[in-house]
């Protein structure tokens, strides 16, 4: 039994609850992304297309990388034949000897141009550089894939070694034009200079095409093979073993494809180079303009073929 007392309801004894403010929940950080890591640590894309100052900026490191590479090549390649690199001479005498015969005796196009024999070989010393740096280029992506995929570099060294390498040949071919040219009787004048500007409007022009063919080359394979054909009609198209203008009279073309043919680059630095070096070949047998023309196909396709070349940088080797 309990005590009476303890059955007795009495007051309760009031009893203090004493509130605390809630704590907030302790967020916890969201693991961090890859992008997130590598931006945290430095790291980049491997292959990544640079800004275009910076791309410039590396291959401006790369020249003597460039250079060494073009140099290589030029030497390495009649490494196996006997007579070496005299072969960067011989093969275009032969290709103006075959044209000479064909050309020159047998289709008489050598009727109305004075001095023929050096109108053909300058021609076609300054084709062989034009053609064969451009048709060269396009195998220097597609070509060196395991250098590509080997090693992060500026993919813009790899067609502009191609064409470095062919003006290095084109500098020695130059020298034989030369004694050539004073075989066959023309006299140094101050005109002559006038070839090095040529020369250089012609190298820029060329490496900028040879960037756009370099681009489509390496997603493109085989366009490697149709190269021959396109530079071939090209070639005829250009007065290289023909004067335009003794066969636009002959034949009696309309206007605009005079101003077609004769404005075409390949016959603008064939026809400047020729202007320079041959006696009889007097200004007004160049466009109007010619040197503006020159400047003009050098910008547009230098500019524009390395900015086009730039654009697809990180899309070089993969696929």
């Amino acid at each position: 039994m309990q005590p009476a007392d303890a059955l007795t309801p009495s007051k309760a004894t009031p009893v203090t609850v004493t509130t605390h403010p809630a704590t907030p929940a302790t967020k916890t950080p969201a693991p961090a992304t890859l992008a997130d890591l590598a931006a945290a640590h430095g790291l980049t894309v491997s292959g990544a297309r640079p800004s275009l100052p910076s791309y410039v900026r590396q291959l401006w490191g790369r020249r003597h990388f460039v250079t060494a590479y073009a140099t290589a090549r030029m030497h390495a390649a009649y490494s196996t034949a006997r007579l070496g690199q005299v072969w960067h001479l011989v093969t275009p005498l032969l290709n103006a000897a075959v044209y000479y015969f064909i050309f020159g005796m047998i289709m008489n196009a050598s009727h109305g141009v004075a001095d023929y024999v050096p109108f053909l070989i300058t021609g076609v010393f300054v084709w062989d550089f034009i053609g064969s740096s451009i048709n060269a280029s396009t195998r220097s992506i597609h070509g060196n894939l395991g250098l590509v995929r080997a090693l992060h570099f500026p993919r813009a060294s790899l067609p502009l070694s191609t064409v470095v390498q062919l003006f290095q040949q084109l500098l020695v071919t130059m020298g034989a034009l030369v004694l050539l040219l004073l075989a066959c009787g023309q006299t140094p004048t101050l005109k002559w200079l006038l070839a090095a500007p040529a020369l250089a409007l012609m190298a820029v022009f060329c490496a900028g095409v040879a960037m756009v063919m370099a681009r489509i080359g390496s997603k493109s394979p085989d366009i490697s093979q149709l190269m021959p054909f396109i530079l071939r009609t090209w070639m005829y198209s250009s007065g290289v073993m023909w004067s335009i203008d003794s066969m636009l009279k002959k034949d009696h073309l309309a206007y605009w494809v005079t101003v077609v043919l004769k404005t075409n680059p390949a016959a603008v630095y064939i026809d400047l180079m020729r202007y320079a070096l041959i006696d009889s070949f007097n200004a007004h047998a160049l466009p109007h303009h010619v040197w503006a023309i020159a400047v003009g196909w050098a910008l547009l396709a230098g500019v524009g073929g390395f900015i086009y070349f730039w654009k697809a940088e990180e899309e070089y080797g993969r696929g």
